[in-house]
Order: structure tokens, then C-alpha cells, then sequence
């Protein structure tokens, strides 16, 4: 089975694996990692399949995921440890502890609930598969020909971080965007009803993002019993990048 990449910081005795968002990576969250270092974690940045410096596959869902991150802890001797998920990382989170509890010291979901969500991504997903690189040769060109698709520059300029440079003279994406580009179903998927795990949990939600309404309530716990769920004010489905302090804060007041 093939290993996913992860960035590991700092040698403290407690693992902690943080898995990004859809189209995200590891390195996304690499400041509030060294401010944990800080505090004597041991923190893993784990690139999912199909993201970041991680294999390429055309087989792409939840659990397959939830297996490239249990093979992960298994080949690095990490006998438990805690989660924290975003957003698509969050069910992937969410499903690892539900399958593994053994395997899960606590559990932190960001920004996402236990529940089907429609398809909305396709219109990034467009402009990601429209770059042509053998026409754009700078970040700067890229970023305008994803304009015509994705409005937001702060969504653009996330974005933009999955561009690197293959050769002094080719520009390319770490994603595997003709796979993600038709996996906006997938993304959506639920978890099976049946699914509960009672250890520590705790979820975080942006004020300004309708990933967690108030009727999930209901639906968290059923899942996952012992929950608590803390509100980020400020801050939409990005919180971590938007309001990092109070992200952290609530993080930190909780483990």
C-alpha cells in the first residue's frame, strides 16, 4: 500500500495528525502545527491522496482515505493519537475514528458536519482543469485565469498554492485534477448511520459558514455522544485562517 506524505514537527511524546480540506494540503496549516510543536506535540501534516507531494490514484472516496491514514499511523509504530480534520479531512476524521477507536486519543472536526452535502465545488473545479500550462507561465497569469471562474482572491489565492514550478520553465498543479475534478459527489458524501464513536469530540464552527446549522445538533451526537461544539466567531468555513487565534484558543481550553 502506498504511503502518504506527511510533514512531521517537533519530538514531544503526544501525536497529533491534521488532515487539510478538499484542495487543500498539509502545509496549509504549518503555523498553528508550530505553535503546537510549541507546546510539546508531535505534529504530523498529512497530504491526502490526490493532494500535496502524496501518491496520485484514480480510485477516490472517504474510505479509502480513512485506509491511506490508518496505514499511515500503523507504518509509523503511532498506536493512538489525536485528530483534527477540516472541512474534507473532518469526515475523513470523523470516519477514522468511528472504524479505529482504538486508534483515537480524541477527535477535533473544523467546519463540517456528519451529513450529505450538495455538490458545489464545480465551478473551481472548472477553472483548476482550464489552466494551461504550456500558455501560463507565472502565478500572476495563472491567478487571472482563474479569475474568470473563482471571484473570491481570497479562494484564488488558496488555491494558488497548489501551483509549483516542475522546471525553471513549467509550471504545474500538485493536485490531481482529472480525478478531483469529477469528485465533487464523492466530497459530498454522509457517513453510515450506524457509525458512532464515544470518545472525546469536539467541533468547531465558523459564525459565518452554513457547513454546521443548528438542526446538525442532533445529528453530531448521534454520531458522536460525548460532543462539544464551539462556534468561531468571525470567521466563515476557513475559521483557522480566519480567526486563528480564537481557533486555537478553543483547541487548546478543550485537550
Amino acid at each position: 500500500m502506498k504511503q502518504l506524505y506527511a510533514l512531521t514537527l517537533g519530538e514531544g511524546s503526544r501525536d497529533l495528525i491534521i488532515l487539510h480540506g478538499f484542495l487543500g494540503m498539509g502545509d496549509n496549516w504549518k503555523t498553528h502545527a508550530k505553535q503546537w510543536v510549541a507546546q510539546g506535540w508531535r505534529v504530523h501534516l498529512i497530504d491526502q491522496r490526490n493532494h500535496g507531494r502524496s501518491f496520485w490514484s484514480t480510485s477516490f472516496n472517504y474510505r479509502l482515505m480513512t485506509e491511506d491514514v490508518n496505514h499511515y499511523l500503523t507504518a509509523n509504530g503511532i498506536k493512538s493519537a489525536s485528530l483534527l480534520g477540516h472541512s474534507m479531512g473532518g469526515k475523513v476524521a470523523m470516519l477514522l475514528a468511528c472504524l479505529y477507536p482504538e486508534m483515537v486519543d480524541q477527535l477535533i472536526v473544523a467546519d463540517i458536519a456528519p451529513k450529505t452535502y450538495p455538490s458545489h465545488h464545480q465551478m473551481i473545479l472548472n477553472g483548476l482543469a482550464s489552466l494551461d500550462f504550456s500558455i501560463i507561465k507565472s502565478r500572476k497569469e495563472a491567478d487571472e485565469a482563474l479569475a474568470e471562474f473563482v471571484k473570491d482572491m481570497g479562494t484564488r489565492q488558496f488555491l494558488l498554492k497548489n501551483i509549483y514550478r516542475i522546471s525553471p520553465n513549467q509550471l504545474g498543479l500538485r493536485l490531481n485534477i482529472d480525478v478531483l475534478k469529477n469528485a465533487s459527489e464523492q466530497i459530498g458524501e454522509t457517513m453510515g448511520q450506524e457509525l458512532v464513536y464515544h470518545g472525546k469530540t469536539l467541533f468547531l464552527k465558523g459564525e459565518n459558514s452554513s457547513y454546521i446549522e443548528d438542526e446538525d445538533e442532533l445529528l453530531i451526537r448521534h454520531h458522536f455522544p460525548a460532543a462539544k461544539i464551539i462556534r468561531i466567531e468571525n470567521a466563515g468555513h476557513w475559521l483557522h485562517a480566519e480567526n486563528p487565534t480564537e481557533f486555537a484558543r478553543a483547541i487548546e481550553n478543550w485537550w
